[in-house]
């Protein structure tokens, strides 16, 4: 009988992970675009189905776009786990932000990038407590440039750990973005890989932090709260 409970939770957890794949939820930011999109969809098949065709493709983009699936962190703060999906595009040791007074201290930052493919939902890297949040507008450059860390439109993380340890993470609007959504406060106690955010439409997402190992490599795709970056 204990097996077969057992083998019973074993076929729910992989059945619930395989629609988690399959269909996951989406962000609520991606409600009013998904709605448009169906109406949209509905309409043209009226007139085209070859243009109704296209909109349930542009339809079926949209619902993944703003997909918000479960992940699993390891839960172990000796890790920095990414913040993002995408890919690594550039890792330099450089002075932390001056927005958030931490221009005379050297970080090693990790930048991200996501494309319009990527699950765009952000998350933080470390159990901790969110010191400081400051949003920057700006431009809306290519977030795959260096200078998309000085010019575009951010928004800035400081999070503190038990230890002490200060990272910061930032939100970097794209060519597309035109919003950087926020869900956390100021004093707020996180989770590691609890959700922070997220931007809508292709964008990049920068961590700094020091005094730590990098395990994370230019070029490598990472998964938001599951992929390790960095250890003690």
């Amino acid at each position: 009988m204990i097996f077969i409970h057992i083998n019973e939770k074993l076929s729910n957890l992989i059945i619930n992970n395989m629609l988690n794949n399959v269909f996951p939820k989406i962000h609520k930011e991606g409600y009013k675009f998904l709605a448009i999109s169906i109406i949209i969809t509905f309409l043209f098949l009226l007139v085209s189905k070859f243009l109704g065709c296209i909109m349930i493709i542009i339809t079926v983009w949209v619902y993944y776009f703003f997909r918000d699936p479960e992940r699993y962190s390891i839960d172990d703060d000796k890790f920095l786990v990414s913040p993002a999906d995408g890919l690594i595009s550039n890792i330099s040791e450089i002075s932390g932000p001056i927005e958030l007074g931490l221009e005379n201290k050297t970080f090693t930052k990790v930048s991200i990038f996501m494309n319009v493919f990527n699950c765009h939902v952000n998350r933080v890297p470390i159990s901790s407590t969110v010191e400081e949040i400051f949003y920057k507008p700006g431009k809306f450059l290519n977030a795959s440039l260096d200078k998309a860390s000085e010019e575009n439109e951010r928004n800035y993380y400081k999070i503190k750990t038990k230890k002490g340890e200060e990272i910061v993470i930032v939100q970097i609007a794209g060519l597309i973005a035109r919003r950087i959504v926020c869900e956390v406060s100021k004093n707020q106690d996180l989770n590691q890989g609890e959700r922070i955010g997220m931007i809508r439409f292709g964008s990049r997402v920068d961590v700094y932090f020091n005094n730590r190992k990098l395990l994370a490599k230019v070029g490598q795709n990472v998964v938001a709260g599951e992929s390790l970056i960095a250890t003690e």
